[in-house]
């Protein structure tokens, strides 16, 4: 499967974002509000403080 790079990401990297969100998911199973999910999606790759 080819995949252009436009951003230079690790591999690695996205391999542990694409697993963070789809325990994210996991977890919001039954959830009515999309909204409440993204936002979930995007705090899950701030920097802790």
């Amino acid at each position: 499967m080819y995949t252009p790079r436009i951003a230079k990401v690790g591999l690695g990297f996205a391999e542990g974002l694409d697993n963070k969100i789809r325990v994210i998911q996991r977890r919001a199973y039954g959830l009515r509000d999309e909204e409440y999910l993204r936002l979930k999606i995007l705090t899950c790759m701030l920097k802790e403080i």
